[in-house]
């Protein structure tokens, strides 16, 4: 879950990381009147999560209050996947000496949380890609407490020395102390800038929640203001995934979602995990245009299956679904087979025709293909791999 940017930085003012003077604007009015009392030069963000929007130029600088209040009323017209801007975090800007960069995130290979820190500004892993000497990095433990030590062994490898050493180290500790606390799953300062006196304050940044994290969170969440049903999407849903997700909802059997819609022609009805993205990967991969994301998985009901399988083939130019899935032991692939065909032939559909392809290695498999043989339709063991699997499917849906 995605924090705007006016909460993490809330988030850091909490845990004595300094931030700017700033104020909320929801009009260009609110914004001139902010930008006259906090003093230009002013920065105007546009508070937005889409990816789309961040990079249409959420971001604007102001030398006056008059040009704070144009630039809120440019970005306030921002699509921000479907919504308007939360707001407008007018922010001052203060004169920088030196900008560096903060960002804690997992380390997936080493299994523990990863402090990297770089003497440039911006996205640490972007400039771990094109920099990577000018970047440094400290593991430390989720389960003990964060050793401020490590932080001041980090910040002297970037360089620093005497009072800059000072005191950039507590705020290294407070960022890895907040990404713990907070069950955050990336915790970014893009310009931790020194200024002329010396002191330091996060200009840019940017923080995820873990979403399973959410309940554990409810007393901060609701400090910030966040309501329980507001997931952070990147978009608002579609009806199509608001309907998938009420049937994912209304069985508490299996799983089925997240779904996502597409504007393609072959309907996808996937599973086990990570699994179902190289899945839908692959069909792109060989030329395929997804009509949609779903995973399926978790042992499902025949009814969810069954009512996955109609909801995809509603969709507009949706005439052929592949059902697949990675190996998986816990899915019974026969309740699978018979939830899929019960949604084909509920809607008048021919078997034969509209699955093009059923691949489902798992449990009972040998029950699901006599099912599927008995409709004529293709089924592929686990000696089929993936690849091959949406190739097919791919082949005899068409591009």
């Amino acid at each position: 879950m995605r924090f705007y940017e006016f909460e993490a930085k809330r988030l850091l003012g909490k845990h004595a990381i300094p931030i700017p003077q700033s104020g909320i604007a929801h009009t260009a009015a609110d914004a001139e009147r902010l930008a006259a009392e906090i003093g230009c030069p002013v920065v105007v963000k546009a508070q937005v999560i889409s990816p789309k929007a961040l990079k249409a130029g959420a971001v604007k600088s102001a030398a006056s209050p008059a040009q704070a209040k144009q630039a809120a009323e440019q970005l306030l017209q921002l699509d921000d996947g479907g919504r308007k801007p939360k707001g407008l975090l007018i922010e001052k800007r203060p004169a920088a000496t030196k900008e560096y960069a903060l960002g804690v995130t997992y380390d997936g290979i080493a299994k523990k949380p990863v402090i990297i820190a770089s003497d440039m500004a911006g996205n640490v892993d972007e400039i771990a890609d094109t920099h990577p000497d000018r970047v440094v990095r400290r593991h430390f433990s989720a389960l003990f407490p964060f050793s401020d030590y490590l932080a001041k062994e980090l910040v002297s490898a970037l360089g620093l020395k005497g009072a800059d050493l000072t005191r950039m180290t507590p705020i290294v500790a407070r960022l890895a102390q907040l990404f713990l606390k907070y069950d955050l799953t990336q915790a970014d300062i893009y310009s931790l800038a020194r200024l002329e006196d010396g002191n330091f304050v996060a200009l840019d940044c940017h923080m995820d929640m873990e979403v399973e994290g959410r309940r554990r969170q409810k007393a901060i969440l609701d400090e910030l203001g966040i309501a329980a049903d507001d997931t952070r999407a990147p978009r608002l849903p579609t009806p199509f995934e608001v309907e998938a997700a009420k049937i994912d909802a209304e069985d508490p059997r299996g799983v089925a979602g997240p779904v996502a819609e597409f504007d393609g022609n072959i309907g996808l009805v996937i599973g086990a995990g990570g699994g179902s993205l190289t899945l839908t990967d692959a069909v792109r991969k060989h030329g395929g245009r997804p009509a949609n994301y779903a995973a399926l998985g978790g042992n499902p009901s025949v009814k969810k299956a069954q009512r996955l399988t109609k909801l995809i083939l509603s969709k507009p130019g949706v005439k052929k679904i592949a059902v697949m899935s990675n190996v998986v032991s816990n899915t019974r692939a026969d309740l699978v087979a018979r939830g899929v065909i019960k949604g084909v032939t509920e809607l008048g559909l021919d078997p034969k025709q509209t699955i093009a392809i059923f691949r489902v290695p798992g449990a009972w498999e040998a029950d699901a293909a006599k099912i599927l043989q008995k409709y004529g339709i293709e089924y592929c063991d686990r000696s089929v791999s993936i690849s091959e699997a949406a190739r097919r499917a791919v082949e005899k849906i068409g591009r």
